[in-house]
């Protein structure tokens, strides 16, 4: 096999453009033009350019939402609990590595600034960035907390629709909340008991009363012209847009039932429609936790107007 090199030379007498020629059993090819680099024009290593400084914002501002991503999807796998996942990782620990990375990377800009030519601060500054955010959004979580305390929303606070047998055994088998009546005070259930020192006024309120004061626009949905079979038939298929799973529809009683899922924790709540002569009730509740951050509410609200759209109410 035999090789030969052709160049082509621009008046300056420097190589232009090199064309490798191979010959090889008689046959010729030409391979693609290549332009020359000149030595020390390009940096094979640019990571060798970047700072200690940067590379060690940018390894903290990788680890940041990777602890609290795994912090939630190792609950929603079963690596661990949810009081594990929430309240341990991401309600204690997670405070400490917000609070460790902001300070690392707070100490990281200023050195980044005081000393020329004040390269290299980017990086830093947005690893102290982050942890603010991130604090605002756990502020924000808290304040949304304290003002939807309760976990368990229906839209008949006098009689709300009750779930079935399969859907109890399964928050049984869960260990989930106790489905605690709507007419008793916050303070006499034992999930909200430190209510009575905490907060006082929140402890003499009963579900029917939160409810009613947090959600005023929740209402039933009234059927009009639709029939009870086309109601469930129609309840059905919104709860399946919704994504909701393990969806039971009988249509003698008119009860359907879903099950949603959160993303990243995978917490599930509970969800039932009850229709009766005139109008269909909606009921969502959450299996852990104490607040819901209004997630019930808001999914009955869509589960509603879903439903509306397909039977022509509002």
């Amino acid at each position: 096999m035999l090789f030969a090199t052709q160049q082509r030379t621009s008046g300056k007498g420097f190589p232009d453009i090199s064309i490798a020629i191979t010959r090889a059993e008689g046959l010729e090819r030409a391979c693609i033009p290549t332009l020359p680099i000149r030595t020390g024009t390009l940096n094979a290593y640019p990571m060798k350019n970047i700072s200690w400084k940067s590379k060690l914002a940018f390894a903290l501002i990788v680890f940041l939402p990777l602890y609290f991503a795994v912090s939630a999807l190792g609950t929603k796998f079963g690596i661990w609990s949810w009081q594990t996942g929430l309240g341990t990782l991401i309600g204690g620990f997670g405070l400490w590595v917000i609070g460790i990375v902001g300070v690392v990377c707070l100490v990281l800009l200023i050195m980044a600034l005081i000393k020329k030519p004040r390269k290299g601060w980017m990086l830093p500054a947005l690893g102290v960035a982050m942890p603010v955010g991130a604090l605002v959004m756990l502020g924000s979580a808290q304040t949304t907390a304290g003002e939807n305390p309760i976990h368990d929303v229906a839209t008949d606070t006098a009689n709300p629709p009750t779930f079935s047998s399969e859907t109890l055994a399964a928050r049984e088998e869960f260990g989930a909340n106790a489905l605690n009546g709507y007419q008793t005070p916050l303070g006499d259930l034992e999930q909200y008991a430190s209510t009575k020192e905490d907060d006082p006024e929140l402890a003499i309120k009963s579900h029917a009363q939160i409810i009613n004061d947090t959600y005023p626009t929740l209402r039933p949905l009234p059927l009009g012209g639709a029939s009870k079979t086309d109601a469930v038939a129609a309840v059905a298929a919104a709860m399946d847009k919704l994504g909701l799973t393990e969806i039971r529809s009988d249509a003698e009683t008119g009860v359907v039932e879903g099950v949603a899922e959160t993303f990243w924790f995978g917490f599930k709540d509970d969800v039932v429609a009850r229709i009766g002569e005139n109008e269909i009730d909606f009921r969502s509740t959450s299996r852990v936790g104490r607040s819901d951050l209004g997630a019930n509410a808001a999914r009955i609200a869509e589960l509603r107007e879903l439903v509306a759209g397909q039977i022509g109410q509002r």
